[in-house]
């Protein structure tokens, strides 16, 4: 059984400014930084699988990673905002064998963590999301056991 990594999105600048649609809002510069920080920091991870909600935020988080490890960013609507946790936990429980980093939005995540939360997950660090940080969550039989927190990098 391999790890997830769940990732919040880098930044993408503020919400409703310009004349994009939300769902084709690009990173900002520092979001490509946060971004890069996730290659280096999950570079090593001995991961096999990406997936992201469908929103462009999102998969441009894991595409410096997608790139070093030649793996697609898949994308998957579960874990698009405004879908809850339910989503997002079935997909991760697919994803089961693999060591799999999941990106989604500052709304799935917390639903997620409480859930696990619910479920018996012990967290070593107390419930945060900034944009471009990650949660590694572990497995143990079953459900999870662990999770731990890191910050973004930029």
């Amino acid at each position: 059984m391999g790890k997830l990594y769940v990732v919040r999105h880098a930044d993408a600048g503020t919400r409703g400014n310009g004349h994009v649609a939300d769902a084709e809002r690009g990173l900002s510069e520092r979001g490509w930084r946060q971004a890069g920080g996730l290659r280096d920091q999950l570079s090593e991870a001995g991961v096999t699988r990406l997936v992201a909600s469908p929103y462009r935020r999102c998969v441009d988080t894991l595409t410096p990673l997608a790139e070093h490890l030649a793996l697609p960013v898949e994308v998957d609507d579960r874990l698009s905002e405004g879908r809850g946790f339910v989503g997002a936990l079935e997909l991760a429980e697919e994803l089961r064998e693999a060591s799999a980093v999941l990106c989604s939005h500052g709304d799935v995540i917390p639903d997620l963590l409480e859930a696990l939360l619910r479920r018996g997950i012990k967290l070593k660090d107390e419930l945060r999301w900034q944009k471009g940080s990650t949660w590694v969550l572990t497995r143990d039989g079953d459900g999870f056991a662990k999770g731990w927190y890191l910050p973004p990098t930029a």
